[in-house]
């Protein structure tokens, strides 16, 4: 819809195509947050090489093991003002949501809307939740 290139089929091969351009680390990681802690808007780039989503799995049980930290996804929208979004996951629940921007249909055919993510300040208890990005680091 935008005109971006196409990624390999594999894992594998997505992570040879890092390790040829110079992203050797890789980036899934266990996010820990405790009263307080929260993650301020931000997109995960960290080379040439972007692969267009990410995932995110609560591993926490909120209500339970913690209060707040929500997650918050902000979309710019041109000419418009930029819009939150709220998320809440249970326990196991997962969250695919953009690395960059969103394709989005307009009068004009598809354009792209940038994306940024973080979460709300913990409240209280331990949030833990595995982020998943598929592209490698520099």
């Amino acid at each position: 819809m935008l005109g971006e290139r196409r990624f390999p089929a594999t894992h594998r091969e997505l992570a040879a195509e890092c390790a040829a351009a110079g992203q050797l680390r890789p980036t899934p990681l266990i996010l820990h947050y405790g009263p307080g802690d929260h993650a301020n808007l931000h997109q995960d780039l960290y080379g040439d090489i972007v692969f267009p989503l990410q995932v995110a799995i609560m591993l926490s049980k909120p209500g339970e093991e913690f209060e707040g930290g929500e997650s918050v996804f902000v979309e710019q929208r041109p000419r418009s003002q930029s819009r939150a979004i709220i998320a809440r996951p249970t326990q196991g629940q997962g969250i695919v949501f953009p690395v960059r921007h969103r394709p989005v249909h307009g009068s004009r055919g598809y354009r792209r809307h940038p994306m940024r993510h973080g979460t709300g300040a913990t409240t209280q208890g331990q949030r833990t939740v595995l982020g998943i990005i598929f592209h490698n680091a520099r």
